[in-house]
């Protein structure tokens, strides 16, 4: 007999974001006539640029003739791309192997797959509030109890507050995966060496891994944060690294991101070498690899044009996030994020919970946002707002806020 996976059954994330379009869907069919403003998108939406388009095209023309035509490509990726990937971290001050690079169809789906070639029995930390993928995919994997209390049993949960920044600290007892996203989404916030420094030490002392994720480290402007976490020392021997070009490059769409698995990386009961082996076994097995098409986008973004381009989209939504974060502060509300980061984590004003408060925005200044609550326990209280949209129509929502919600 057939059987689904229980655990699935666990799974609350997925309440957010159907629960955003619902109750906005009855503001606007009770309301017709008003035109809502969203600055909860996490998506890009400024057009990919012309070294970008030109590499697609590449691409697409090497399909029309039979001597460039190519079918299957390595699962690792394109070996000129990975070399280019390799380069940029080269330019980071760490070195990278290329053959130590898989090229994928994004982060998100490496941050939802990498767990696999762990074992099963693996205690799992997540900062908390956390994107919801790697909460969910720990939970379809059977690695926690039940949801209860508004979190699940069996996760370690490292609490980011307006105390710490919201950056954690380690763990205090024992974990085997540590997932840690600098910049953070939702908050906005970007660890420095030394906290980073505090986490590669707890990983190498209990032998567990770091799965860090820097699909919006293009948006860190301060040259004194670390990029990568292969900055610092000893990170090769404890860690792995996700990352896109989704937020760079505007490639939500066109899906092209990238993992790096150290063939130093060891953990307890394997040795060094295993844990590359096995993710490069698990994308031989599961994954054809990459379009051949977006690789060659991909390596555009890498060329010098492409990087003076992408560093152009980079500064038009951190121009938005000021706009934001500038005018919430200006009403007297009290924001995070938004200086190395495309989000702004807003405490919700007189203690209001965060659906609460997404009910007053709406209602009041017609505009969405992310209630924090949805990225765990410890957004509650919090809202998410994001620069990702047309600068004019942000401009338009920060507006609204100043003018119209009741404070």
């Amino acid at each position: 007999m057939a059987k689904t996976n229980e655990h699935y059954d666990k799974l609350q994330a997925g309440y957010l974001f159907p629960e955003i379009a619902k109750r906005t869907r009855a503001f606007q069919a009770a309301h017709p006539d008003v035109k809502v403003m969203r600055l909860g998108i996490g998506d890009t939406t400024e057009p990919l640029s012309p070294s970008v388009i030109a590499g697609l095209h590449r691409g697409v023309e090497k399909l029309a003739d039979v001597k460039t035509y190519t079918g299957y490509g390595a699962e690792q990726g394109n070996t000129e791309l990975r070399e280019a990937l390799a380069q940029r971290y080269r330019g980071y001050g760490v070195t990278i192997e290329p053959d130590e690079v898989f090229v994928s169809d994004g982060a998100k789906p490496d941050s939802a797959n990498i767990q696999s070639i762990f074992s099963a029995e693996s205690v799992v930390a997540v900062q908390d509030p956390a994107y919801p993928v790697y909460v969910d995919s720990n939970v379809i994997a059977g690695r926690t109890g039940q949801w209860k209390d508004g979190r699940f049993e069996g996760l370690v949960y490292m609490p980011c507050t307006a105390a710490n920044s919201f950056i954690p600290e380690p763990p205090k007892g024992k974990v085997d995966l540590i997932y840690l996203c600098s910049p953070n989404n939702p908050t906005g916030a970007v660890a420095n060496r030394e906290q980073l420094a505090a986490f590669v030490a707890y990983a190498r002392k209990h032998r567990a891994v770091i799965i860090y994720d820097s699909a919006y480290a293009a948006y860190i402007s301060d040259p004194v944060l670390p990029r990568s976490i292969f900055e610092i020392d000893g990170a090769r021997e404890c860690a792995l690294e996700i990352s896109s070009f989704s937020k760079e490059a505007g490639f939500t769409g066109v899906r092209l991101g990238w993992s790096v698995v150290p063939k130093t990386l060891a953990c307890e009961g394997a040795e060094p070498g295993k844990v590359h082996r096995l993710w490069n076994r698990r994308q031989a097995t599961m994954f054809n690899g990459a379009s051949n098409v977006v690789q060659e986008g991909g390596l555009a973004v890498l060329s010098p044009e492409g990087q003076r381009e992408s560093a152009a989209m980079v500064a038009y939504y951190m121009a938005n996030a000021r706009t934001i974060k500038q005018g919430l502060e200006a009403i007297g509300l009290t924001v995070y994020g938004g200086v190395n980061a495309p989000y702004v984590w807003m405490q919700t004003p007189g203690g209001m919970k965060s659906w609460d408060f997404f009910d007053k925005l709406l209602n009041e200044a017609h505009v969405v946002g992310t209630p924090g609550s949805g990225f765990g326990p410890g957004g509650e209280g919090f809202f998410r707002l994001s620069a990702f949209g047309h600068a004019e129509d942000i401009g338009a929502a920060v507006t609204s806020i100043q003018n119209n919600l009741k404070l």
